[in-house]
């Protein structure tokens, strides 16, 4: 593509080049505005291993056609890159009590491409766990292990029941992709919980189309980046069915120098009569060099449709301050109350055992082994 540079990164001794790719302008919205803050897209340079002579299995042609949130250029990119694709199918009414898991281990370079088809009437659960940090840090040369990917496709048929969750952590030298598309059939239900606790970079889009008369998605994104973290995020909901619903809500925490993007746009379709969408984000800023971009964005073209977005930004009160600190707390360990309580809900939300040590690594690393671990125990009891 035109649009996409070759590049050959050379260690200093001479050493064999680590070939890489640079993947510009995705993570794209589907109207771009705000070109002067140069929010409507991300460039990330990542590894471009050779297939060549590998057997590689590709999912049905029917996911081709699925648009996925960052874009075509990811699509394409993990597609050459993972080592195999992996198709699962729940049968017609049916209820797959085992999670269907995607599991990536960010160390490794692990990249997944995976397709997920819930027949008419089926329920199933996804889990995407991005784990990374257990086995030192990569060196800046070694690309492949910097960066890992998981590309997500979701057919859900008629009056299917989908509940996706996802929980990414990877360390401040590691970079994730994280790419989900979802078509949604007559009356189909979509769930999904994504919970991004760091990392150097972790660029994330998910689009979801819902095509079917009443089907529904509701989508709660919750995040947290601190140090020189980099998040980017692009939600797309393509409402074409009529009396269809979307509810996104993402929530977060920035502290020190953390840049996070987000993009979020809820499509009211031509002859989506009766479609009603709600979009709304609040921000938690706790450091002074924080960079925040959110683009919230209604596109309409039905006149017998609601949308309503909206975006709440700010730092702790003072007056929740100081409620807290007469209770003994300092400043800092009052606002880390607020963090605490994002990896508190990723740890309690984690359906098995992949996604549960994705979410207690980056508590370990971010809030300390004893405050994760009680995290752990409180899980365990509600187990129980």
């Amino acid at each position: 593509m035109a649009d996409e540079k070759n590049t050959d990164a050379v260690a200093a001794e001479g050493t064999a080049p680590a070939p890489t790719v640079t993947l510009e302008r995705v993570n794209t919205p589907p109207a771009q505005t705000w070109n002067r803050l140069r929010a409507n897209d991300i460039t990330l340079t990542v590894p471009r291993l050779s297939r060549k002579g590998d057997v590689y299995f590709a999912l049905p042609q029917l996911f081709d056609k699925l648009e996925c949130g960052m874009g075509s250029k990811v699509t394409d990119w993990v597609c050459s890159q993972a080592a195999d694709a992996r198709y699962v199918e729940v049968p017609r009414n049916t209820v797959r009590e085992e999670p269907i898991v995607v599991d990536i281990d960010a160390d490794a370079g692990d990249v997944a491409d995976t397709g997920v088809m819930v027949r008419e009437g089926a329920s199933a659960t996804i889990v995407v766990a991005v784990h990374g940090g257990e086995k030192g840090t990569a060196t800046d040369a070694d690309a492949a292990a910097n960066t890992s990917a998981s590309l997500l496709r979701v057919v859900a048929e008629a009056r299917a029941q989908v509940k996706i969750v996802e929980v990414m952590g990877v360390t401040s030298d590691q970079q994730h992709l994280e790419s989900v598309g979802i078509s949604a059939d007559e009356d189909a239900r979509v769930e999904v919980r994504q919970y991004a606790l760091g990392g150097g970079t972790v660029a994330m889009g998910l689009a979801c189309d819902l095509a079917g008369a009443r089907s529904r998605i509701d989508l709660s994104c919750r995040y947290y980046a601190h140090g020189a973290d980099a998040l980017d995020i692009n939600h797309v909901v393509r409402m074409r069915g009529k009396n269809t619903r979307a509810e996104v809500h993402e929530s977060g925490a920035l502290d020190d120098a953390a840049k996070k993007s987000l993009r979020a746009t809820i499509d009211l379709v031509h002859g989506a009569r009766g479609a009603k969408g709600n979009e709304a984000e609040s921000v938690l800023v706790l450091g002074d060099d924080v960079v925040n971009k959110t683009m919230p964005v209604i596109l309409c073209d039905e006149d017998d449709v609601a949308g309503n977005h909206g975006a709440t930004i700010g730092s702790v009160s003072p007056e929740q301050i100081d409620y807290l600190m007469d209770r003994g707390l300092s400043r800092r360990e009052a606002e880390q109350l607020f963090v605490r309580a994002i990896f508190e809900d990723a740890i309690m939300h984690a359906p098995e055992a992949a996604s549960h040590k994705a979410a207690v690594l980056r508590a370990e690393e971010v809030l300390g082994a004893d405050v994760a671990h009680d995290f752990d125990e409180g899980a365990e009891g509600g187990e129980a």
